[in-house]
């Protein structure tokens, strides 16, 4: 297991609380403080900032300062890192369905042309 698996292990894990997920579809569509994030959950300010830091040690977000505020920011980086992860198994899973749909439309080819001989 590399570095690379490690990175990846943490970042799965760290999405797969769904208030977290929640918090990274929040920041997608941009910055957002503390409060701000809190805002759709019941639970405390605190176990929100305690699910930010899980997400900046995944390296999923990161967070700034602008005078007194501290938003939060999404790192689109890191979630490529993870879509291209996963993409390359889909293209994997992609290339063999298309492999099969095409022995299937060659083998419908021949029995077509087979019961065509018959009749």
């Amino acid at each position: 297991m590399g570095p690379d698996d490690a990175a990846l292990d943490v970042a799965f894990l760290a999405l797969a609380d769904p208030v977290r997920r929640s918090i990274i579809a929040r920041l997608s569509r941009g910055p957002a403080t503390v409060n701000e994030l809190a805002e759709p959950f019941e639970i405390s300010k605190q176990a929100v900032s305690k699910h930010i830091q899980v997400l900046e040690q995944a390296q999923l977000v990161t967070r700034t300062r602008d005078a007194q505020r501290r938003p939060v920011h999404l790192n689109p980086a890191r979630l490529e890192a993870l879509t291209a992860w996963i993409d390359q198994y889909r293209l994997v899973r992609e290339a063999q369905f298309r492999t099969l749909d095409a022995v299937l439309q060659s083998s419908a080819g021949r029995s077509g042309a087979t019961s065509k001989d018959t009749s």
